[in-house]
């Protein structure tokens, strides 16, 4: 599978929140209520885009992928009983990908280009949140060894925390 990666620049924002709206109403259609019109919101995704940290992966011209990589973290974080506590890590937020990719092997393309990318430059661990009422979120997670260390409550419902450590095989 061939997936351009870049980051996001702002003019690529529209093309970002309809694939998050395409997104939303495919996952609401399978019962997983884990994005609205609230989060992630246009003021979130710009955010992200101008701090540097929203990365896109296009498929033939067209954007099959979006996440996020940066260090920052909720309070609520602070449940997470992290294995890994004081090493260098980063954190997936917003990992989304275009329902005319799913099911295709793009989200295992991605955390394998995510992973890969992170360890060649020396950090030690990923953390991330995963929907506690989203089946294919968490068996992707699983499969690439992610653990489960805790737990956030937020608006939408109990989230995972999870993590896994780059530099043991």
């Amino acid at each position: 599978m061939n997936i351009q990666y870049r980051k996001a620049t702002i003019e690529d924002l529209y093309e970002i929140m309809e694939l998050i709206k395409f997104a939303v109403f495919t996952m609401e259609n399978s019962d997983i209520y884990q994005w609205d019109e609230i989060y992630p919101d246009k003021s979130t995704i710009k955010s992200d885009i101008e701090n540097g940290e929203l990365y896109i992966g296009k498929i033939d011209g067209r954007t099959a992928v979006i996440y996020v990589i940066n260090q920052f973290f909720d309070d609520e974080y602070k449940n997470g009983e992290w294995q890994y506590p004081n090493v260098d890590f980063r954190i997936i937020h917003r990992l989304c990908v275009h329902p005319d990719f799913q099911n295709k092997g793009v989200a295992k393309a991605v955390m394998q280009h995510i992973e890969t990318k992170l360890r060649k430059s020396g950090v030690e661990a990923i953390r991330l949140d995963a929907f506690s009422e989203n089946p294919y979120a968490l068996r992707l997670y699983e499969s690439f060894g992610y653990k489960t260390v805790g737990f956030a409550d937020w608006r939408k419902g109990r989230f995972y925390l999870m993590e896994k450590n780059l530099t043991v095989n």
